[in-house]
């Protein structure tokens, strides 16, 4: 029963963890740096790019 009570609660300790850990927050801006965003060319298909 010891045994049992001791890995629930490190269980549960470590998904807390993991939790907050993982958490992020993003502003409406995003990044700053530049390679934080796809490029102007990323997502087009060659040689088909509007004029």
């Amino acid at each position: 029963m010891k045994h049992t009570k001791t890995r629930i609660i490190a269980l549960l300790l470590i998904f807390v963890g993991a939790f907050l850990v993982g958490c992020t927050t993003r502003g409406s801006k995003g990044s700053s740096i530049p390679w934080g965003r796809p490029a102007d060319f990323e997502g087009e298909i060659p040689g088909l790019t509007p004029q």
